[in-house]
């Protein structure tokens, strides 16, 4: 398309690209937008080297005046698009990019891949982190999704609630808590499980996590309290009915005398393991498969679409796709949402070439800016940025109507609405 666009003479148009999904997965109420900061560090560094140059030239897959404008790529143009943690409906044009054509295509399938994956993952993770309430979640699926992958997935399972990851390249990268257990293999590694729980209580301390189901819980429960003591931070359940077994080991701890010890489960638990588990003495729990696979929905079905460019006179034309199923809304839109007397969430209006007209003075606009004629916001960046993107989300959330903490399938928990 570039070199094309460079022939025809229309790569230097200006465009406005936006990007939305034009529906949310089975079930959902709403989706949560994260990605966003890792979209803007990678945009940092986002060249065409000596290397990728040869590449193209070597294999014949572009010409030589394409090259010339890759050699020199810097993107110069804006970015504007709803803050990391905020959500997202159908039709929600959470990133605007305004630039030239010849800019801004380079970008879509970056953009696109990130905030598709990292958008999946804490649609899921912030419907877990509804469902367990007060209870921490825990970020523990890096065995379970591409090594790359699993370094955003903690990331953006930590934006929407979850406590702590235990991937450390993430914990490194953006200075998020860490934590994590030992597997069966610890203990089968040792002669008894009895030398495997002594060696990690010396190892770590009476406060670590030992995990007792790897052959009898009821055995593993005492034999943990007797090498541990009263001090015994946790145990950890992986296997089994959960339910159950939480309430057995709850009452068999506290009839020991362990009554601060706290119960950990983990086992492929998703948004709807963790909501039958709100009625067992679960204190926290480890969410990995299910988290870094979207719970079901490994995508976030976002798409990139030019929405406006000029002509050759300079002025604004609104475009749209009219493929049967794919219809698109042509014009820069300008999005609000819109408050009801007690402050809670009831629209999402959006604007379409022009600010919204709304008949409420209870709204709040959400683009923010991103990229300021190519320079970057760093504020969205790196640790602070996540902890900004933790709030948005914490916010966000906390400003829905009731019905976006159901599970079952429903519509959309606020309509949208252009105007």
């Amino acid at each position: 398309m570039l070199q094309a666009a460079l022939h025809s003479g229309a790569a230097h148009r200006r465009c406005t690209f936006e990007v939305f999904t034009r529906s949310l997965p089975a079930g959902r109420r709403y989706g949560i937008v994260a990605g966003t900061g890792r979209l803007l560090e990678g945009l940092a560094d986002f060249r065409f080297g000596d290397e990728e140059l040869g590449f193209l030239a070597d294999h014949r897959i572009v010409d030589d005046a394409t090259l010339d404008f890759l050699r020199g790529y810097r993107f110069s143009g804006s970015i504007h698009g709803y803050a990391e943690g905020e959500i997202f409906l159908p039709h929600s044009p959470v990133l605007r990019v305004e630039s030239t054509f010849a800019e801004a295509t380079l970008l879509e399938t970056y953009v696109l891949s990130v905030l598709n994956h990292d958008s999946a993952v804490a649609s899921a993770a912030s419907r877990m982190t509804m469902a367990a309430g007060d209870r921490p979640c825990v970020e523990m699926g890096s065995r379970r999704t591409q090594e790359s992958s699993a370094v955003a997935a903690a990331r953006a399972a930590v934006i929407t609630g979850f406590s702590a990851t235990s991937n450390l390249e993430a914990g490194r990268r953006w200075q998020l808590p860490t934590l994590g257990t030992a597997a069966h293999a610890f203990t089968l590694l040792h002669d008894s499980e009895e030398q495997a729980f002594a060696a990690q209580v010396e190892a770590f301390g009476a406060g670590t996590s030992l995990l007792v189901d790897t052959y009898d819980v009821e055995a593993a429960v005492r034999r943990a309290v007797e090498i541990a003591g009263r001090e015994l931070g946790a145990v950890r359940l992986d296997s089994g009915d959960l339910v159950e077994q939480a309430h057995q080991v709850r009452a068999l701890l506290d009839s020991l005398g362990n009554t601060e010890t706290r119960i950990i489960v983990t086992s492929d638990l998703d948004e709807y393991a963790i909501a039958r588990l709100q009625s067992a003495p679960v204190d926290s729990y480890g969410v990995g498969t299910q988290l870094v696979t979207g719970s079901g929905a490994p995508t976030a079905s976002m798409v990139y679409k030019l929405v406006e460019r000029t002509d050759d006179d300079g002025a604004p034309v609104p475009v749209a796709k009219t493929a049967v199923g794919k219809r698109s809304v042509g014009g820069t839109k300008h999005p609000v949402r819109t408050y009801d007397g007690d402050g809670v969430a009831d629209a999402e209006v959006i604007g379409v070439g022009h600010a919204p007209q709304l008949e409420t003075d209870s709204f709040r606009e959400l683009m923010v800016p991103l990229v300021v004629d190519g320079e970057i916001r760093t504020e969205h960046t790196g640790a602070p940025g996540v902890e900004r993107a933790r709030e948005r989300h914490r916010a966000s959330v906390a400003e829905l109507p009731p019905a976006a903490a159901r599970l079952q399938d429903g519509e959309p928990v606020l309509p949208t609405i252009f105007s």
